[in-house]
């Protein structure tokens, strides 16, 4: 009897069940009791890292103080590491919390994104280009 078809992509699983930070992680760089770092597998620049608490938790702001310092430490670390092997012009740091803000695995995991000069046009306005009209500003 055939089985029948699935709507997922051939060879496409849902990172949500199980949770693929939970249950495979790939390319750990650095960890500590709370928490682990890896290059991200969807790289949007040279070094692009993800920050990752082992603890199962959606939001951002359902990390423990300890967590949340945990996450900073190897921010800290994966910074040094990728200033030296990338020389970066700068960062973006940032975290989707729910799926209006565009998360997708609902296991925090924090962007740690170098940035190199001319990598867009006009970066004026950094992290506020995921609403793109209010990216572009004139100061006062």
């Amino acid at each position: 009897m055939a089985e029948a078809a699935s709507n997922k992509p051939a060879g496409k699983r849902d990172p949500n069940n199980p949770c693929l930070f939970c249950t495979d992680p790939q390319g750990v760089s650095l960890e500590n009791e709370l928490a682990y770092s890896a290059r991200d597998t969807n790289a949007v620049s040279p070094g692009h890292t993800v920050i990752i608490p082992r603890r199962h938790v959606a939001s951002f702001f359902d990390l423990t103080a300890e967590e949340v310092a945990a996450c900073m430490d190897l921010i800290r670390q994966e910074k040094a590491r990728i200033d030296a092997a990338h020389a970066p012009d700068g960062y973006n740091v940032g975290v989707n919390v729910g799926q209006a803000a565009g998360q997708s695995i609902f296991h925090v995991h924090i962007h740690l994104i170098p940035r190199y000069r001319g990598d867009v046009e006009n970066p004026q306005g950094g992290v506020r280009h995921v609403i793109p009209q209010k990216a572009h500003y004139r100061r006062p």
